[in-house]
């Protein structure tokens, strides 16, 4: 909005969308740490039987646009539920866990 003209339309951003990009990447969990000047989320893909992630995409945002995000995924999840139905969650949180699980193996045993 135009501070002088507050009767005008917001501004309009034209984004493009690369065919790299259009792919996206998976990701079943999300690493997120902060400092006083930035969050800082690496998303990465776990799978079973696989004792090692490589992180996939690092997305650095400043505090202000953190909370912008999580206030505007929320509005989405839920917009997403009233049109399909709550989105549940196993008790994998309370068990410690999130995504696949890495079995408990044997302190002898390794995977290769």
């Amino acid at each position: 909005m135009d501070k002088k003209n507050p009767q005008s339309p917001p501004q309009q951003i034209n984004i493009e969308l690369g065919e790299k990009e259009a792919e996206g990447n998976y990701s079943n969990l999300a690493i997120i740490s902060h400092s006083p000047a930035e969050f800082i989320f690496d998303f990465t893909r776990v799978f079973p039987g696989v004792p090692k992630a490589k992180v996939h995409s690092r997305i650095i945002m400043t505090p202000q646009h953190a909370k912008m995000f999580l206030s505007a995924l929320k509005e989405n999840i839920e917009r997403f539920e009233k049109q399909f139905g709550t989105i549940n969650i196993s008790n994998q949180l309370n068990e410690g866990g999130f995504g696949f699980q890495i079995p408990n193996l044997p302190k002898d045993e390794k995977i290769n």
